[in-house]
């Protein structure tokens, strides 16, 4: 069963190839990425299944969507712009909840219940390989 504030949440549009994904991961320095605008999660380097068959991802994913309808589209933007620039990408308040939301979450989104080990799953910038 999946967490109750998701039940009531419209599906997330996902949109491979994302130029606004491809800056980022340039910015990052990573080989790939998913990003949340609104209710869209933007991927570059990884594709549409690639992104699904993660579930870690997902759920990291899915907190950022959760945080953009609690605070609002502008309102989050800037409040997650100023504290990565307070603190840093990996330090941001934002980012460290939708890492933990990551792991506590991944099995509602794991295909017939079985998560993957974590160790071979997306590692975001910053994160130990």
């Amino acid at each position: 069963m999946a967490p109750a504030v998701f039940t009531s949440m419209k599906s997330p549009r996902i949109l491979p190839n994302s130029p606004f994904a491809r800056i980022a991961r340039l910015v990052l320095g990573s080989s790939s990425v998913a990003m949340v605008l609104g209710n869209t999660i933007h991927l570059s380097g990884a594709t549409r299944e690639e992104f699904l068959r993660d579930p870690y991802w997902v759920a990291h994913e899915m907190c950022h969507i959760r945080q953009f309808r609690e605070h609002g589209y502008v309102r989050f933007l800037w409040k997650y712009l100023i504290e990565s620039a307070r603190v840093g990408y990996y330090n941001n308040k934002y980012e460290a909840e939708a890492r933990l939301a990551g792991q506590r979450d991944a099995q509602f989104y794991a295909h017939n219940g079985v998560l993957p080990d974590p160790a071979t799953m997306h590692r975001g910038a910053g994160e130990p390989s």
